[in-house]
């Protein structure tokens, strides 16, 4: 198991360590950042003969926790190396807690750079519609790019300045393909097994109870600290784009999740004077459809409505009906970008629209910006309050 460190320690008031601290969850690790360390585990063995247990690596916000291994195995004459990490998800009730993620890595030619691959139980890409190619290993960007870079540390370690990671990179996970079953993925094209996901390494733990009960004390820490804008985010990506875009102090951020509801109902009992809405295009898609829980058990895109909006926005309709089919919330923004259609857009001024309806005349502005995976803006509503509401009818 790894070697938990809590989140939201220290003399932080708000934001999201804040929210984190108040819940007092557990927090755990994701499968990307078990990739990281077994692939940099059996990396070292590769070229040294020897496993470091506890493996260290170094999350994308600058944590170092030190992961257990579970699993080591030198092939004669270190023709592979194999390390497994067993997933801790903490107090998060996930399916892969437990998990046995298992790396085994082999040299290639110079020059090949590192390339992965889909061991047992991790699942391949095989729709278009996510942030990977059809054909891909499901390991996606972010944890990619975490196992770079520490191969590349261990590569520069062992073999000198100007010393570059060429290996063959596969994860496995240990009855990933039954873990699956309990997923989105077969529904998402995802085949095989399980994603190995992440983009902080960090598993926030969900007490619905828990976490709404943080959402007020965020805004009851804002309010106090004399806060008049404020944020409502789904993840650390949507909280930067809001940061980047509008220069937020941390105590006017607060990590919404999921529960989009449980922020806009209780500002609108303790209203602040403009509230921004930031988060992915799938989540706010749910929004604009009139779900105030976001999370993919309780509420799921509505390729339909989706269909809908991009006619109001001039799709004719063939493209309708491609949005309709699409496999996924992107892949219908995708669609509708290559045609000129503000899908994007058009989401987010119909999930401020929502908002206002909830807020039920409550004297805040909202604005809304969706992202994609990457952190890109793909839409965005200028900030509209209650009169504006009243003047104009709703989107749907």
């Amino acid at each position: 198991m790894a070697e938990a460190q809590p989140q939201g320690t220290g003399k932080a008031t708000g934001g999201r360590s804040a929210q984190l601290a108040h819940t007092g969850l557990r927090p755990g690790w994701t499968t990307g950042a078990c990739a990281t360390a077994a692939s940099t585990a059996a990396y070292t063995a590769l070229l040294s003969g020897e496993f470091p247990d506890p493996v260290t690596i170094t999350l994308p916000k600058g944590q170092t926790p030190s992961f257990a291994l579970a699993v080591e195995e030198l092939a004669p004459g270190r023709t592979a190396a194999t390390a497994g990490v067993v997933k801790d998800a903490g107090d998060d009730p996930d399916v892969t807690h437990g998990a046995l993620v298992r790396a085994t890595v082999r040299a290639l030619p110079a020059g090949s750079g590192v390339v992965f691959r889909a061991g047992p139980g991790v699942g391949t890409v095989t729709r278009p519609g996510l942030p990977l190619e059809v054909g891909e290993p499901a390991i996606n960007p972010v944890p990619r790019q975490m196992m770079r870079e520490h191969l590349a540390e261990v590569a520069g370690h062992h073999g000198g300045p100007g010393a570059t990671a060429d290996v063959e990179v596969e994860i496995s996970v240990d009855h990933g393909e039954e873990i699956a079953r309990s997923t989105w993925n077969p529904r998402l094209g995802i085949l095989g097994g399980l994603s190995i996901l992440g983009t902080t390494g960090i598993v926030v733990p969900y007490s619905c109870s828990a976490w709404i009960d943080s959402i007020r004390r965020g805004v009851d820490v804002a309010r106090a600290a004399g806060r008049r804008h404020v944020a409502g985010c789904t993840g650390s990506t949507s909280e930067k784009v809001a940061v980047a875009l509008h220069h937020l102090p941390e105590d006017a951020l607060l990590d919404m999740g999921d529960f989009a509801g449980a922020v806009l109902k209780y500002i609108r009992r303790h209203p602040v004077e403009r509230l921004t809405i930031c988060g992915g295009f799938a989540k706010l898609s749910k929004l604009a459809a009139g779900h105030l829980d976001l999370h993919s058990a309780r509420s799921q895109v509505d390729k339909g409505f989706l269909a809908e909006l991009a006619r109001r926005g001039g799709a004719d309709e063939a493209l309708a009906g491609a949005v309709a089919e699409a496999n996924t919330g992107l892949a219908a923004l995708q669609l509708c970008a290559a045609a000129g259609v503000p899908l994007g857009d058009l989401v987010a001024a119909t999930a401020r629209d929502e908002s206002l309806a909830v807020l039920r005349g409550a004297p805040v502005a909202v604005d809304v910006i969706c992202i994609d995976r990457a952190g890109m803006v793909v839409g965005r509503a200028e900030p509209r309050g209650p009169e504006d509401a009243r003047q104009g009818s709703p989107q749907r």
